[in-house]
């Protein structure tokens, strides 16, 4: 199986993240601002082009946060470096590293979410269980109550976890059964609940099944569910939820009525960027710098198109930059690129689409807070 997402099967019923268990590995290359050890490089000198993370190639999967890095071996260990002020690298301590550290020794983590800030982490193991550790302040780690924690500690008693992604300060969850689930900071209706309360343990989000996969942005969420539609809520006020308007909404709202879209991506600031069943690329919300990639630096309040190709295999947002992957192998960047964040050799800014060097076996890509690891 290969762990690049290709257009013709990333549809309706795919589950997108059944990827991140696949027997294929690779490289693990970043780039960008360094400032505490987060490309993994064994210093704190930024780059503005791809470096290589050691020599291994038993790399299979990558999440970067916002100033940390986990990443999960083919032989199923867990391993995280850069800030750790918070104990976000889940090694109980609080040191920061500047090169890729074992988390523990057990060989049966599967899946990854950051948190849209430096403070925790999350992931799902291969029996389904979902795991968390860092900072507590709201609840985000699920456990019931507000206290931090520096090691992973599992949410829960059970089985049944999909996948998860991070918002700041909360995270959203789907199960097996396509339930949808959420907890943490929710000031902005960020939960989806129809309210702004937090809650430090999983609250189911309405009743509905269906639901495929998430995406937290800053403050808003995103989902897809099996029948294609798309769906958003949270903060709105740069038009991050794609629905015409800048008015904030507590629970789920369908983006347009299409049936095609397949995946969605939140970035650290205020924007998505989602691929079509067809391969075709949309961004709506903030553009500062260009980060949506449509030629402009004007904020969108409703999905456009970039470009017109059809190839867009896999895409992920930073701050105020973004990553993709083409279903040739091909790697892109665009929007501000202040420390070389787009990995171009250079700092300019781009508000479309560029590739990366001239190689063909990009397969992944995560993109942060001005910088960027991808697998190769």
């Amino acid at each position: 199986m290969s762990f690049r997402y290709a257009a013709g099967i990333n549809k309706p019923g795919f589950n997108p993240l059944a990827a991140q268990t696949s027997t294929t590995y690779y490289n693990l290359f970043s780039w960008g601002v360094n400032a505490t050890g987060q490309l993994g490089l064994g210093n704190t000198t930024n780059y503005s082009s791809p470096k290589s993370v050691g020599s291994l190639t038993d790399w299979l999967v990558v999440n970067a946060a916002q100033y940390n890095c986990c990443a999960i071996k083919t032989n199923g260990t867990l391993w995280s470096w850069g800030y750790n002020t918070q104990g976000q690298l889940g090694l109980g301590d609080t040191t920061v590293r500047s090169s890729p550290n074992q988390v523990g020794a057990l060989t049966n983590w599967s899946k990854l979410g950051a948190s849209k800030a430096w403070v925790c982490n999350a992931s799902i193991k291969t029996d389904g269980t979902l795991w968390a550790w860092g900072v507590n302040v709201k609840g985000t780690l699920g456990q019931g109550d507000t206290t931090s924690r520096s090691s992973p500690t599992q949410i829960g008693a059970l089985t049944n976890w999909l996948q998860i992604s991070g918002s700041y300060g909360s995270f959203i969850a789907v199960k097996t059964d396509g339930t949808l689930w959420s907890w943490g900071d929710n000031s902005l209706g960020q939960l989806g609940l129809n309210n702004t309360t937090s809650y430090s343990s999983p609250k189911q989000v309405g009743a509905l099944t269906g639901w495929l996969q998430v995406s937290g942005c800053y403050l808003s969420a995103s989902a897809i569910k099996t029948d294609g539609t798309l769906w958003t809520w949270g903060f709105n006020n740069e038009g991050q939820l794609g629905l015409g308007n800048t008015t904030n909404f507590s629970s789920p709202k369908q983006v347009g009525a299409l049936t095609n879209w397949a995946s969605v991506y939140g970035g650290f600031s205020n924007n998505f960027l989602a691929i079509k069943t067809d391969g075709t690329l949309w961004a709506w919300g903030a553009n500062d710098g260009g980060a949506l990639g449509d030629g402009s630096v004007t904020n969108r309040l409703s999905p456009v198109q970039i470009g017109s190709l059809t190839n867009w295999s896999k895409i992920s947002v930073g701050l105020y930059s973004t990553a993709a992957v083409k279903t040739d192998g091909t790697l892109w960047g665009w929007g501000r690129n202040d420390n070389g964040a787009i990995g171009l050799g250079n700092t300019t800014a781009y508000s479309s689409p560029k590739q990366v060097g001239s190689s063909t076996t990009w397969t992944a890509v995560s993109s942060s807070n001005y910088w960027t690891v991808a697998l190769g």
